[in-house]
């Protein structure tokens, strides 16, 4: 079961460690899932389409991967 981090720079903390970043577009709802493996759990973070590409910028994990 996922953790869901509803804090942008505490999930960003947990991406500096993850294995793996995934970021999931939906567009019908306008949202970009982020998921972050770590060794031992799997966290989320929902962020608005809009700000996806600011928030990429941020983001410093080892292996990105868009789906």
């Amino acid at each position: 079961m996922p953790i869901f981090v509803s804090d942008e720079q505490k999930f960003l903390e947990i991406a500096k460690r993850a294995r793996e970043c995934r970021i999931k577009k939906i567009e019908k709802k306008g949202i970009v899932k982020i998921k972050a493996r770590t060794k031992r759990y799997l966290y989320t973070f929902i962020i608005p389409l809009e700000k996806l590409e600011e928030f990429s910028k941020k983001l410093q994990c080892s292996k990105i991967v868009e789906v």
